[in-house]
């Protein structure tokens, strides 16, 4: 039985998720050319939570171990080089 339901967003730039406090769960992520990197952030301003690189021009699936990334004010993208678009699962 889950904790608590599983939503969706689907992100095409840097900024605010705006979904509030939430455990992030797993990132889609769709590479344009050159290698892409996504950083991401407790809220605007607030510390580096997650920084990871990527294969140009691709795909690529994250999963979250455990109960996931807590962020406590909002998930928020800080940096998206090279990334066209993304989908963030969320609870």
């Amino acid at each position: 039985m889950s904790n608590s339901d599983v939503k969706a967003k689907r992100l095409t730039g840097t900024g605010a998720a705006s979904v509030g406090r939430a455990r992030l769960r797993q990132i889609q992520v769709l590479t344009g050319a050159g290698a892409g990197r996504l950083t991401l952030t407790n809220g605007n301003g607030g510390a580096t939570v997650l920084d990871i690189d990527f294969l140009a021009t691709d795909s690529h699936s994250v999963n979250i171990p455990d109960e996931g990334i807590l962020f406590t004010d909002d998930i928020y993208i800080g940096t998206a080089t090279n990334v066209t678009a993304m989908t963030i699962f969320y609870s």
